[in-house]
């Protein structure tokens, strides 16, 4: 069965958008993977009566505050929270792009 131009179309799209959500989901897995880092880090800290910690800036490791350095990790996991549900929103809208993509390639297939 040969496809016409517009069934062409449509099977790229669809090609397309699945790269698009494996990419998105790629992205969510580096995100938790970041969070989950941060966390850890936050607890360490937590848990330690330091009052100076050590921070890999680059390539050197660097003496900071332990209160500053907790900061820092608290605004980098609020920064990465945004980051996550708007990569949500994309998600989602990519996902109902491909389900309206499968429904009209099964009526060409079906």
């Amino acid at each position: 069965m040969e496809l016409t131009e517009e069934q062409k179309s449509l099977v790229q799209q669809f090609q397309f958008y699945q790269q698009q959500l494996q990419n998105i989901l790629l992205q969510k897995e580096s995100i938790r993977l970041q969070v989950a880092e941060i966390e850890e880090s936050l607890e360490e800290l937590k848990a330690s009566k330091e009052k100076d910690v050590y921070k890999i800036v680059g390539s050197i490791m660097v003496k900071k505050p332990a209160e500053e350095v907790r900061k820092e990790l608290e605004e980098s996991k609020e920064s990465l929270d945004v980051r996550m549900k708007s990569m949500e929103k994309v998600e989602e809208k990519v996902t109902e792009k491909l389900k309206e993509l499968q429904e009209k390639l099964k009526g060409i297939v079906g």
